[in-house]
């Protein structure tokens, strides 16, 4: 038996999504003439509260789009320091948009106004200017952290009177709706700009979305094409994420509920440790006692269990609709003998 809890974008289509697929109506997405795309940005935009969404390939050209819409050249993005934007993006914001990342050290992922007020600089010459916070929702490195409504009402106040933009990479933003019950027009209201993801819990197997006003959007468009990502007949992806959101959006509840129970697990094993308390949604960060991660990875890949380092130390499994009770027997086994030395 093999369990793959390295991310949740490990998933394959499933028989009903694939049928989904081949009967979806296509045209050319160029010519914005695709049906099920339109229909899914549509959709999505009423959804989240905003005018417009546009599709695309990735998480990273809808958090890019973004910058490159809301900041320019010799200004500065406000992020935590375990962001995906300044992790895992390639440094394409210096590259595409000219801007600065300005990393903090929040906790679990998650900024506060004090700190991001901190972090604003005055409008000197000689300073980049700053122009936006980034939040992650949930958060990746924070271990699937969610933000609760307050704490984004709070951003929200202090970029308004500090004249700032805020984006939202709502990359996990499914899960963290699940855990926080928050209804997907608060962020509409939050967010100048969003990018959402079909491919990582839904488990589409292609996919994001940006989320802004008509003439953001209109912007976006014309920069995904520069930046090679126009696409023709797109509406065979846009019926996956379609299914996705409609038929696995609903399973996201029990993805939590196999973290948490492995997170318990794993506390009980003398040689990890863990907060089970921290965890929200379906990542689980665990830190290895007097080994490397990567000697214990080696250990559980030959048990046919998958997971990722996330330090020398540290690491991340990711709990997905195809992980299903038995898989999370099978992972917490594997574990057990790696943690016994048998």
């Amino acid at each position: 038996m093999n369990t793959d809890l390295r991310s949740d974008t490990v998933t394959r289509p499933t028989p009903e999504m694939l049928e989904a697929m081949s009967v979806a109506p296509v045209g050319d997405d160029v010519f914005r003439e695709d049906p099920t795309v339109n229909s899914l940005e549509e959709r999505m935009a009423e959804l989240f509260g905003m005018e417009a969404g546009l599709f695309v390939p990735s998480g990273t050209m809808s958090n890019q789009l973004a910058i490159r819409i809301l900041a320019g050249p010799g200004d500065e993005v406000i992020l935590d320091e375990t962001g995906h934007l300044f992790n895992y993006e390639s440094g394409a914001a210096s590259l595409l948009s000219g801007v600065q990342l300005h990393p903090l050290r929040g906790e679990y992922g998650k900024l506060t106004p004090d700190l991001i007020r901190g972090a604003i600089r005055p409008q000197n010459d000689w300073d980049p200017h700053s122009r936006v916070v980034a939040i992650e929702n949930t958060t990746n490195k924070g271990g699937g952290a969610v933000y609760r409504e307050g704490e984004i009402e709070g951003i929200r106040l202090l970029c308004s009177e500090a004249g700032l933009k805020l984006h939202l990479d709502g990359a996990r933003i499914w899960n963290a709706m699940e855990v926080s019950g928050t209804e997907p027009g608060f962020f509409g209201r939050m967010a100048d700009t969003i990018s959402i993801c079909f491919s990582k819990g839904l488990g589409a197997p292609v996919g994001s979305m940006i989320l802004a006003g008509k003439q953001e959007i209109a912007r976006a468009r014309r920069f995904r094409k520069m930046w090679g990502g126009g696409m023709r007949q797109a509406g065979l992806l846009a019926a996956a994420a379609a299914y996705a959101v409609e038929h696995h959006r609903p399973l996201l509840k029990e993805d939590h509920r196999r973290a948490r129970k492995f997170a318990k697990a794993v506390a009980g094993m003398n040689g990890f440790s863990i907060d089970p308390d921290r965890v929200e949604s379906n990542i689980v960060l665990f830190d290895v006692n007097g080994r490397s991660a990567n000697a214990v990875l080696e250990q559980l890949a030959e048990e046919g269990v998958g997971m990722v380092a996330f330090g020398p130390k540290t690491i991340r499994a990711t709990f997905h609709f195809q992980v299903a009770d038995d898989g999370l027997k099978h992972a917490l086994e594997a574990l057990a003998r790696v943690n016994s030395g048998g």
